[in-house]
């Protein structure tokens, strides 16, 4: 059978890109650091994916195994010998798989000189087959033949898993919930081997367009979701209750369509008004999947990533501006985020949240801007937009309705 060395285990690894290949027919190798995470799966060789939809289902994901990441001898060897590798590790982790890669794929070429291994960067990540060449030339020789050897395919993750209860998590710490949604959008120029035969893989010649529909529709739309609902009512717990909020849902879709009048403007032969009009009616319907669980939490956490410059909201802003195109109603997102205190089930804020909360958001929204945003307040262009998100932030602390 044929082999994928997954890196992460996590949600998304487990889920989604272990569970389209183990169904294709491929062995699973799984690299983590959780130390629970690998012992459970070598002692079963399988585990469960739970399908949260109107009717449940469960896959069972069958033909995995794990390898710790601190076994370097051992991820180096199973990387020689793969089929295919993926990566779902965060994008704050992928330093650290460097060096092992690098290993690895030196291992590869003493062993079948430049049989090619194409790597799958499922991590939501612009520009991930750039930053991941570059972190990888840094721990290669310099003739090492990284260009014609490795295949880095950047994808778009459009699977939505919900956090899972502790008690959920006791009860089977392998299972795993996820929507049903299984498509895997990839960049079909990056391989270097033929593209798999899986059912589920999606390949996309312009990539980059794809990217920027996730980012810029799908991951704003459900953060805006997110912060809108926290505003309207701080003891909504889900986002399916969110979106039934007209209000917000209206606010959350008027920033989606901003986004897609910039994507069509610049990508004009991949995408069109009705195609994006149908993919924004969809998202919000699978938003308001009640069976899925998602949390505001989990959706509106980590804001000093979400609020970064290459992110969802002032990513968008700044797309939409290059774009010559309006993005008041995604500054109202950007200045609900600014008011965002989601907890989770023990009421406690994610990590950067507090941080956000007690050593950013008192300095003003100013030090927002310059330190998080990463905006350039003496660029007019980019000073406009912060003015942008200034003004709608005063109307909200002044009680006038966002949404």
């Amino acid at each position: 059978m044929p082999t994928l060395v997954q890196f992460g285990a996590g949600n998304i690894g487990r889920s989604f890109i272990a569970q389209l290949f183990s169904t294709a027919g491929y062995d699973v190798v799984f690299v983590d650091v959780m130390n629970e995470l690998v012992d459970q799966i070598n002692a079963r060789g399988c585990y469960r994916v739970v399908i949260r939809d109107e009717v449940e289902s469960e896959l069972l994901v069958k033909h995995v195994r794990a390898i710790h990441g601190e076994d370097v001898r051992g991820v180096v060897e199973a990387l020689a010998e793969a089929d295919i590798a993926a990566t779902s590790v965060g994008s704050n982790a992928l330093t650290y798989l460097y060096p092992t890669l690098a290993k690895g794929l030196r291992q590869r070429f003493l062993r079948y000189g430049t049989r090619p291994l194409d790597i799958i960067l499922a991590e939501n990540l612009r520009n991930a087959a750039g930053i991941v060449r570059d972190g990888l030339r840094k721990c290669l020789p310099d003739d090492f033949p990284l260009a014609s050897m490795v295949g880095l395919v950047e994808t778009s993750i459009g699977k939505m898993v919900p956090i899972m209860t502790e008690a959920q998590r006791r009860e089977d710490p392998l299972a795993v919930y996820a929507e049903a949604y299984n498509q895997l959008i990839l960049d079909a120029n990056a391989f270097k081997n033929p593209i798999p035969t899986v059912p589920g893989l999606a390949p996309k010649r312009n990539m980059a367009a794809y990217v920027d529909r996730k980012l810029f529709i799908h991951n704003l739309g459900h953060a805006a979701v997110a912060y809108f609902g926290f505003l309207a009512d701080r003891k909504l717990s889900y986002i399916w209750q969110a979106v039934e909020i007209a209000a917000v849902s209206d606010a959350a879709r008027a920033a989606m369509w901003e986004s897609a009048r910039a994507l069509i403007s610049a990508y004009p032969r991949e995408f069109t008004e009705l195609a994006l009009s149908d993919h924004i009616d969809d998202l919000l319907h699978r938003f308001a999947n009640r069976a899925l669980g998602d949390t505001i939490f989990r959706v509106g956490r980590d804001l000093p990533r979400k609020l970064s410059r290459e992110d969802r909201i002032i990513g968008a802003m700044l797309f939409d501006q290059a774009q010559r195109k309006p993005y008041d109603a995604t500054a109202r997102v950007a200045a609900a985020a600014m008011e965002f205190r989601g907890t989770d089930e023990r009421g406690q804020l994610s990590s950067p949240d507090s941080l956000f909360q007690d050593e950013s958001y008192p300095h003003g929204l100013d030090h927002v801007f310059t330190t998080l945003c990463g905006l350039r307040l003496d660029d007019p262009a980019e000073h406009r937009l912060a003015n942008t998100i200034r003004a709608a932030h005063a109307e909200m602390v002044a009680g006038c309705p966002v949404v």
